[in-house]
């Protein structure tokens, strides 16, 4: 098997540390490289963003089990006959105690993917890294394309770039892999491929864009991912109501937004004129192309109230494709909690 080094972005890494469906996959991983068939390519810049983000993860972790743990309690309680209860009940104190005071569940998988990165040694940005990542930003090239710092995620592309050209050593592919598609990946085409800035870095036949850490599992041994999935089949569990709700009011401000920003071109154009109420004849009368001053001052004030609750970087602007995705989940979360289908009222 040839032998291949894969650079995989930060947030992969917190995925395997927090995802349980991933643990078939992180097992893969390790498989690979003490078969010494993958390398791992490690910047210093992601090993210092995985340990800011280290305690949260181990935090979420540690609460999701929590809260596991309680709805099983109260199963039990519901279920169970009385004389296994008191049994039953023990075990779960047992293991809400280890978790509320070792923490070894939720830091376990954690300190696996910490061995797992030093494995090898870290990269550190070259200075030619850094010049080149300075001047796509300048020339607005991806990931600097959106209008946003993108020095890390520019940094990251040009070291991967810099570790094959420096590699001396004949058949060795190299992957970089990324679920960051919005800076990385085809705006309106195939977001598993590169994007057009970015292309020329992949063109070698040696050099690989992933945005699945399992498909480049697969890419490499298409038969030893499957043998770790069946020995941690897992079964999905419904998701629960608090995390259906956040995601539902995510996403309807995000398009009350989208809304708000194309309003606001028709005001900025003068399309729609700004009328103080006193000058506005019947405020009861609906005017497409009239809105009250008052209550445009208040869409302003609720749209910088968005920007910072919700971060500039998640409000778009968003490709057709994009827009449609966001509108199909707001339905179909707003199904699922009670609404009819197509309710997208923001």
């Amino acid at each position: 098997m040839p032998l291949n080094r894969i650079l995989l972005d930060t947030n992969l890494w917190l995925d395997l540390a927090s995802d349980p469906t991933l643990t078939p996959v992180l097992t893969a991983i390790r498989q690979l490289v003490r078969d010494q068939a993958v390398e791992l390519l490690v910047p210093q810049l992601v090993l210092d963003e995985f340990a800011r983000h280290r305690d949260q993860v181990a935090e979420q972790k540690r609460r999701s089990l929590s809260t596991h743990l309680r709805h099983v309690r109260q199963a039990v309680e519901q279920l169970v006959d009385d004389d296994a209860k008191p049994e039953a009940v023990a075990q779960l104190d047992e293991l809400q105690l280890k978790i509320a005071t070792k923490g070894d569940v939720a830091h376990h998988i954690i300190e696996t993917v910490e061995q797992l990165m030093a494995t090898t040694s870290p990269i550190s940005a070259s200075d030619s890294a850094k010049i080149k990542a300075v001047e796509r930003g300048i020339a607005k090239l991806a990931p600097f394309h959106l209008a946003k710092n993108s020095a890390v995620d520019a940094l990251l592309i040009e070291m991967f770039a810099e570790a094959e050209e420096a590699d001396k050593q004949p058949g060795v592919h190299y992957y970089f892999v990324t679920r960051n598609t919005r800076d990385f990946s085809q705006r309106d085409g195939d977001n598993r491929l590169p994007h057009p800035d970015l292309a020329h870095i992949f063109a070698p036949d040696n050099r690989h864009y992933s945005t699945s850490t399992a498909d480049v599992v697969r890419a490499i041994d298409p038969d030893l991912l499957a043998e770790f999935e069946h020995d941690f089949a897992y079964h999905p569990e419904p998701r629960e109501l608090a995390e259906l709700l956040g995601a539902e009011q995510l996403l309807f401000k995000q398009i009350w937004y989208n809304r708000h920003r194309f309003f606001r071109t028709q005001v900025e154009s003068g399309e729609v004129k700004v009328v103080p109420r006193d000058q506005h004849v019947d405020t009861n009368q609906y005017r497409p192309d009239i809105v009250l001053s008052d209550v445009w001052e208040m869409a302003l004030a609720a749209a910088s109230a968005t920007e910072d609750e919700v971060g500039r970087e998640r409000l778009g602007p968003w490709s057709d494709f994009e827009w449609g995705m966001l509108n199909g989940k707001l339905s179909a979360l707003r199904w699922v909690l009670g609404d009819d289908w197509d309710m997208l009222d923001t």
